[in-house]
């Protein structure tokens, strides 16, 4: 199994990532044993994934990541970069290796505090690896500073560094920056592709696994969560029984309400592992005494540690919502198909007879505005506003048609 096998559906981006890491993996090889490198080499220095919510950008980065890690002995006999099963491909993949250096948005932005340790290390030479790598998965949250911060960093690397962005789309990147990048789009994997790749990496039932990749069309990542996970499908299946309960206003507003007490505790579920985690490690790396007793001038440290995982928290469910209000757009969409006698799949045939209910009882205009507050919904949440607000103005939308 290479790191490429977790790419779906993305055989021509593999094929160049693969090149890339031929001609990186040999560079590196030239450097050490004093020969000339070659001539036409497709690696560079920074990189700029795209492509729409599922298509895998941040697998597709961090894959290469590991192929420029790779340390499999069968490279010298002819075997491409990427093995796998190294101790290169293997860190790099799980996130520990040393000079794979990972940066995601803690809360709405990533800010130049977060990215200043980082672009400071990408100026030095890898610990013990092949290259210094710096994958920055949510490169669209950039604010100005830390953009400006990346800019430099990306303008004059240093030899053995590669810059790894990941983003929805280019035009959500500095034009600056996506001007001195290799830019690679990926698309959505086809649903078959998605199912297949359950069956085969997951072990899950064909027919299970059909039904997950269709209600995510081809999102990766949600259909394998879908298909193993009983919360993840009893979450989705509650957000589908939402148009039948916004006839009245009381049943609009108790849905809105229950959506986003659902989405808070999904992200106070993920945050308490994950912050007293953070926290017991910070305390140990500054010398907490027994008891807890932290040394004097550490105050400040801790407070940070707390300001960056309130910010995650508030990000975590806004990412809950907006998983729920994509379910919810694309039952809406199945109702339009229907209304229009679209031959386009149904992505929740679960709930066929809802959605030819719903059908019946209101008209495709209606069905498109339903699909407007949706997304009305979702720009007001991304303006910060208080979530339980915009999905209330969603839901009476919704009532209203």
């Amino acid at each position: 199994m290479t790191v490429w096998d977790d790419l779906v559906g993305q055989e021509r981006v593999s094929e160049q990532l693969d090149a890339a890491a031929r001609d990186a993996d040999a560079l590196v090889t030239a450097a050490g044993s004093g020969t000339p490198p070659p001539e036409a080499s497709k690696m560079t220095h920074a990189w700029l994934f795209t492509g729409p919510p599922g298509a895998g950008r941040n697998q597709a980065a961090r894959a290469f990541a590991a192929a420029l890690q790779c340390v499999s002995p069968d490279r010298a006999l002819g075997g491409a970069p990427g093995c796998g099963f190294c101790d290169g491909c293997h860190t790099a993949l799980v996130g520990t290796h040393a000079d794979v250096t990972t940066v995601a948005a803690v809360g709405t932005q990533i800010l130049a505090d977060d990215m200043r340790d980082t672009v400071r290390k990408s100026f030095t030479s890898p610990a013990n690896g092949r290259w210094q790598v710096i994958l920055v998965e949510d490169a669209e949250r950039l604010n100005e500073k830390s953009a400006n911060a990346v800019l430099k960093a990306v303008e004059e690397p240093a030899p053995r560094t590669v810059w790894l962005l990941c983003a929805p789309s280019i035009e959500d990147v500095l034009p600056t920056i996506r001007s001195r990048c290799r830019h690679l789009n990926l698309s959505t994997p086809r649903v078959d592709a998605v199912a297949d790749m359950l069956v085969r990496r997951e072990g899950i039932e064909p027919d299970v696994a059909a039904a997950a990749a269709r209600a995510t069309q081809g999102h990766v990542d949600r259909a394998r969560r879908l298909a193993t996970d009983p919360a993840a499908r009893e979450r989705r299946a509650a957000v589908l029984r939402l148009p039948q309960r916004v006839g009245e206003i009381g049943g609009a507003l108790k849905a809105a309400q229950e959506l986003v007490d659902a989405a808070a505790e999904d992200a106070k579920q993920l945050a308490e592992e994950m912050d007293a985690k953070e926290t017991e490690e910070l305390k140990a790396a500054l010398g907490a005494a027994q008891g807890g007793r932290m040394p004097r001038g550490t105050a400040g440290v801790i407070k940070d540690l707390e300001d960056k995982q309130k910010r995650r928290r508030t990000r975590t469910q806004r990412d809950s919502l907006d998983l729920a209000l994509t379910d919810l757009t694309a039952f809406y969409r199945d109702v339009l198909a229907l209304q229009l006698g679209s031959r386009v799949a149904i992505a929740n045939a679960d709930a066929e007879d809802t959605l030819e209910r719903l059908a019946r009882d209101s008209s495709p205009e209606a069905t498109l505005r339903r699909i407007e507050a949706i997304a009305a919904c979702r720009d007001a949440l991304d303006r910060n506003v208080a979530p339980l607000l915009a999905v209330e103005a969603m839901t009476m939308a919704l009532r209203a048609g």
